[in-house]
């Protein structure tokens, strides 16, 4: 199986299709596996992965690594998949942004939401700041350990980093153009909280619309609602505006795929699999009545998808599903039980 994405949802499928004797080889563009949670957030607490009450998101994808360990997937990263073919045999060839071609009988898009690129507001110099004290994602919460830091933003990713850097950072200031906050409740409630007891400078109905220094930030300028001319001067050392990212499906938009709101239409009613025979979607890229974007909803996808790939790749065969108790992992429970045995001879 060729998988597209080496995301939580790409490597979760390995891990399902090896248990099926299946061989991947995972494409990604990113340089190194684990998607958003290892290239945008490694530092993010997850709190909805089953068995796990909280997970930072690097974590996840190391542990997803070492479950897939076993079945010796390949990687091809730093590449973008590019270009797909369907061959006389049924086959595909994936030609990547390198040239590199991959032959698969199946090929599985886990690209999640695609490429990112982030929202920037309308300021008019900050492309002078960047990496000079602006900042668009936070991938290493340390980084800003005494620092001052301005977050703009009013959705979930303002709201977490603001309450995780407030025990960080020397000071957390929230701008937010409205009161009301479009991210989750609790997370609403605990910034209010920790404003009332100052840990976070919350300043709403304002936004952020200059920016000053010489040869790194010192300064944002906060206008608030109402007059143009009242507007404050803030000095800070980092601006994070947390606006969201801009995803785009990139060359996959080209291959002939069905195409609803930027995401890959998929028959969910049996195997997640797209207009074209032999290409499944699955994950944040899938779209289809009642999807929802969460990882725990990717990995239900992949372990469909797995069973519908086997029998179309081997049509011949009945596979009979067995857990994971009693089969093991691909025989090497049977490994680890003559080791068991041996332990036990010894003590004996």
């Amino acid at each position: 199986m060729l998988i597209i994405g080496a995301g939580p949802t790409g490597l979760f499928a390995v891990f399902e299709a090896g248990l099926l004797k299946l061989k991947c080889h995972l494409i990604d563009a990113l340089p190194q596996p684990g998607g958003q949670c290892s290239e945008i957030y490694p530092k993010k607490p997850i709190y909805d992965i089953p068995g796990f009450p909280e997970v930072l998101a690097g974590d996840l994808v190391n542990n997803l690594m070492e479950q897939i360990k076993p079945f010796e997937p390949g990687f091809t990263l730093g590449e973008r998949a590019e270009t797909i073919e369907k061959l006389e045999d049924g086959s595909f060839v994936v030609i990547t942004s390198r040239g590199t071609k991959h032959n698969a009988p199946v090929v599985v898009i886990a690209g999640g939401l695609g490429s990112f690129e982030p929202r920037k507001p309308p300021i008019t110099n900050i492309a002078n700041y960047e990496d000079k004290g602006v900042a668009y994602i936070i991938r290493e919460p340390e980084f800003y350990r005494g620092k001052k830091v301005v977050i703009a933003g009013g959705g979930d990713s303002a709201l977490d980093w603001s309450i995780f850097l407030s025990d960080i950072a020397e000071e957390v200031t929230l701008v937010h153009r409205r009161n009301d906050f479009r991210g989750a409740l609790d997370s609403v409630e605990k910034v209010s909280e920790l404003s009332k007891i100052g840990k976070i400078n919350l300043v709403t109905e304002a936004e952020v619309v200059g920016l000053q220094g010489e040869d790194h930030l010192e300064s944002v300028v906060i206008r608030h609602k109402g007059e143009a001319s009242d507007e404050e001067i803030k000095e800070t050392d980092y601006f994070i505006p947390l606006f969201g990212l801009s995803p785009k499906l990139g060359p996959i938009a080209n291959w002939g795929l069905e195409i609803e709101k930027n995401a890959i239409k998929v028959d969910n009613s049996y195997d997640y699999q797209t207009n074209i025979p032999g290409i499944y979607a699955i994950g944040d890229v899938n779209t289809y009545r009642g999807k929802l974007k969460l990882i725990l909803c990717g990995f239900h996808e992949a372990a469909i998808m797995c069973q519908s790939a086997y029998q179309r790749i081997f049509p011949d065969k009945k596979y009979v599903m067995k857990y994971t108790t009693v089969s093991g992992v691909n025989g090497f429970d049977g490994s680890k039980k003559e080791a068991k045995r041996e332990v036990v001879k010894s003590i004996n």
